[in-house]
């Protein structure tokens, strides 16, 4: 029989050592460091606070754009952007000029952490609130070889064929949560308890949704009554004997007037208005179908010309616009925010905190913003996380952090050769 001691897996040019306990990472979906800023300070999350005492604790930068799909990506995959090329939801086909979904596992660059562990003979279990995530992150992973994976999203529709698992509800022992719910991330890591309690899987990933963050503000109440939920969950996590890694894919800003109404600029209608109709298209890569809470509007934008307008005779023009953070040609882009140059625009817009981006007015439904301020993600301002462990870092990646810039997409790699 092998020694898995001292075995190693290699996962996109990066060796992990065998998890001597289980490794849970956790990604808290629009969990703004804002967020447990107020609450520890506030001593409302014990488990959390433990944490960061007893074993570590820091803020990280996100993958860009910071939207939820490359940053659940990076984290899977262990590598930036560039490496995996999931760069948002949509990107647009220049041989069409339509928009193609990113969603699907066969866009995924790379193989994940979670399937190479498979292969080498661990148990593996990975659990989301939305589908649209599901299928990429269990890409190559092989259920029928005793492995979890499924989304709250569709936890009714579970079956061991697909999803390694199944009757779902009547395992958790919780009704099927509202798409626009807390109870869509707390069925995540409800169900994640069960499944490490009685299957003790070597690695697990629970990806969340940031409908709460979306909504509420961090002096809100709402937003305090889920994070007790969340240190809760983490608490009973964590008492049973693993390495638990907390981290987030994007933060959250609020973007919104002082009267209360979404601080928006509409980029398709301005360009439409300065090149004509039809020069230029603006997708909004945050978009998905599930839009009520944001708007598809975001902080960062893709613009394409047809080929009658240059890139910097767009930049030029978007430059001097109140609210715009930057304006940048691909190559920038690329180099900057380490991104697929393949799949990226002519031109890549990044707004201020307090504003947003849209493409023309008359695309975005705000209907369901109605009694809520906008807030929402995408740029700069929301790619800083946090990444907490519940046990402390070895002698080699304390002198990592005090050398080196931490990405979230290393939580991983922290996590599972980092600990003590």
């Amino acid at each position: 029989m092998e020694n898995v001691k001292n075995k190693m897996v290699n996962v996109n040019g990066i060796d992990y050592r065998w998890p001597e306990k289980p490794v849970v990472v956790v990604c808290i979906d629009g969990g703004d460091p804002e967020y447990l800023q107020q609450f520890v300070a506030e001593n409302e999350l014990p488990n959390i606070q433990r944490f960061i005492q007893d074993g570590f604790a820091m803020v990280a930068d996100g993958s860009m754009p910071s939207f939820t799909c490359p940053n659940n990506m990076s984290i899977i995959t262990g590598t930036p952007t560039s490496k995996h090329g999931i760069s948002g939801n949509y990107y647009l086909d220049t041989k069409t000029w339509e928009p193609v979904v990113m969603t699907g596992p066969e866009l995924l660059r790379g193989e994940t952490i979670l399937a190479r562990f498979a292969d080498a003979g661990a148990k593996v279990v990975s659990i989301t609130a939305k589908d649209k995530l599901r299928r990429q992150l269990g890409k190559g992973l092989d259920v029928s070889q005793g492995h979890v994976s499924f989304s709250t999203e569709f936890v009714d529709r579970c079956t061991i064929e697909e999803n390694g698992i199944e009757n779902v509800l009547d395992y958790v022992g919780m009704p099927k949560p509202d798409m626009y719910s807390m109870e869509l991330s707390l069925f995540v890591l409800e169900a994640g308890i069960k499944l490490l309690k009685e299957r003790r899987p070597n690695l697990m990933y629970l990806s969340l949704t940031d409908f709460v963050q979306h909504k509420w503000a961090p002096d809100e109440a709402e937003a305090l009554q889920f994070y007790r939920q969340l240190d809760n969950a983490f608490g009973r996590l964590a008492e049973q004997d693993i390495v638990l890694a907390l981290t987030a894919d994007h933060g959250m800003s609020d973007k919104s007037n002082d009267l209360g109404e979404p601080n928006v600029i509409w980029l398709q209608d301005i360009l439409d208005a300065k090149f004509g109709t039809g020069e230029v298209t603006v997708v909004c890569p945050i978009t998905d179908a599930f839009v009520a809470h944001h708007g598809a509007l975001g902080g960062f934008v893709r613009v394409w010309s047809k080929g009658n307008v240059s890139a910097q005779d767009i930049i030029s023009h978007i430059s001097v616009i109140d609210g715009v953070d930057l304006a940048l040609d691909k190559k920038t882009a690329c180099r900057m925010f380490d991104l697929p140059e393949d799949r990226e625009a002519d031109v890549v817009v990044v707004s201020r905190k307090d504003v947003c981006i849209g493409s023309s007015s008359s695309l975005h439904d705000l209907t369901g913003l109605q009694g809520h301020r906008l807030r929402t993600h995408g740029g700069l301002t929301e790619a800083r996380v946090p990444m907490i462990l519940n046990r402390p870092l070895n002698a080699a990646y304390k002198a990592r952090v005090a050398g080196e810039d931490l990405k979230s997409y290393q939580v991983f790699d922290f996590a599972i050769n980092g600990t003590q």
